[in-house]
């Protein structure tokens, strides 16, 4: 036999052997994640798809090596629960709740396995979801937007945007967070108010149907500017609630801005788009091994201060120049 005999032989079985060796290749994991909203349709989008954005650099491809099982409460709050569960019985490597505290508590309740990561909520410690923002203990963690620290802040801000002001609203939804939470934030609201003298008038709204009885109780207590304590449900019916601001003369300040964006006057918060990018961040730690329990719940680093001029000129306001200077944006 001559030796070109053996060498084909050899080189036929690489060609048979290479596809054998590329096939026993293991497929490349797919990374299962739950995503439970409260309305998709009326979300801030910039926000859901900084989450999304920040998912993809950290390598997270959605339809390549990612599924998300989309859970939409459609803006009822009560479904949180039902949802949860059917996210669970899908069995994700994490769970991702978009919806404040309702949507994280209805996920803490349905598992106390798999990952939990809040996008965004107010008080995570006095809401009972976890144990300390150092060490949350426990499936839980995410984000806090620190409501309570921010109301001297907003009254603040109002005084220097209202001069004069005396009587203040503030518009709150008493069922979405628990006692503790809401008292806590009450009695914060209340100690900023007396060092600005200022007083508080607390109207409490469940839902859009209390709106318009809530802006008359404004009203008729001669109110003269107004807080709204954002929640998602809030969040959803942002422009009604603008308008009902702007029909009742009354100049308000929000927490987030996409009430500004609608129309409204001014609002001061945490960026929530850099929030959302920061969820992302905490779902690949614990996808690479970390427990949820072991990482610190995080506050937001970037706060922002938008004013609307149109609505300052609707309302026959002259804020400060020294106030609009120090503003993040300018809506014009």
């Amino acid at each position: 036999m001559s030796l070109r005999a053996p060498l084909a032989f050899l080189l036929g079985l690489g060609l048979f052997a290479a596809p054998f060796a590329a096939s026993a290749q293991p497929a490349a994991k797919i990374t299962r994640i739950g995503l439970l909203e409260l309305d998709v349709a009326a979300e801030d989008s910039r926000s859901r798809e900084a989450f999304f954005q920040g998912l993809r650099d950290l390598g997270y491809v959605d339809g390549r090596n990612l599924v998300i099982e989309y859970r939409d409460a459609a803006g009822k709050t009560e479904r949180f629960p039902t949802l949860a569960a059917e996210l669970v019985a899908l069995k994700p490597d994490v769970i991702v709740t978009v919806g404040g505290t309702l949507a994280a508590q209805a996920a803490k309740q349905a598992t106390t396995t798999v990952p939990i990561v809040f996008a965004s909520v107010g008080d995570p410690v006095a809401e009972g979801l976890v144990t300390s923002l150092a060490r949350p203990g426990g499936n839980l963690t995410g984000l806090s937007a620190v409501f309570t620290e921010l109301v001297s802040k907003w009254l603040e801000l109002l005084k220097q945007a209202v001069p004069g002001v005396k009587r203040v609203a503030v518009l709150l939804k008493p069922d979405a967070l628990p006692e503790r939470a809401k008292t806590d934030r009450l009695k914060a609201a209340d100690v900023a108010a007396r060092a600005l003298a200022v007083q508080l008038q607390v109207v409490e709204a469940r839902g859009p149907e209390d709106f318009d009885r809530a802006f008359s109780d404004m009203t008729r207590a001669r109110a003269e500017a107004v807080v709204v304590w954002a929640t998602p449900v809030f969040n959803l019916e942002r422009r009604r609630i603008v308008d009902l601001a702007a029909k009742s003369r009354l100049p308000a300040l929000y927490s987030f801005r996409t009430y500004v964006d609608a129309g409204g006057l001014m609002s001061y918060g945490p960026d929530r788009r850099d929030m959302f990018r920061r969820a992302a961040t905490y779902v690949d730690k614990i996808l690479k091994g970390a427990k949820p329990g072991d990482l610190p719940v995080e506050q937001p680093t970037k706060f922002e201060l938008v004013i609307n001029i149109q609505a300052v000129k609707a309302l026959g306001l002259t804020i400060p120049a020294t106030l609009v200077q120090r503003a993040d944006q300018v809506i014009e």
